[in-house]
């Protein structure tokens, strides 16, 4: 689906608070969709909050260029419940 100027962007559950969520679970994005064959529950709470850097990596935008060192490291803005999210573009498989 991606096409050659897109990185896939993958994003894992690095800690977590929510019942919706386990450390290790992760989130595939191919293109603008989100590849469901592959990936965990997706929460809209969460989805809106890192949405700027997916679609920031989908575009080739390195980490470094958006502030972070290395990987983008973001949490979910639910403070009852906080889930934290690293994600990393990807080379097409």
């Amino acid at each position: 689906m991606n096409t050659p100027s897109e990185n896939k962007v993958m994003i894992k559950v690095v800690k977590s608070e929510c019942k919706l969520y386990n450390p290790g679970d992760q989130i595939f994005i191919d293109g603008p969709l989100i590849d469901t064959s592959k990936s965990a529950n997706v929460c809209v709470t969460a989805l809106n909050a890192i949405y700027p850097f997916i679609f920031a990596l989908r575009k080739k935008v390195s980490p470094e260029a958006l502030g972070f060192e290395g990987e983008v490291t973001v949490q979910c803005p639910d403070y009852c419940a906080p889930v934290i999210f690293s994600l990393s573009g990807m080379v097409d498989e």
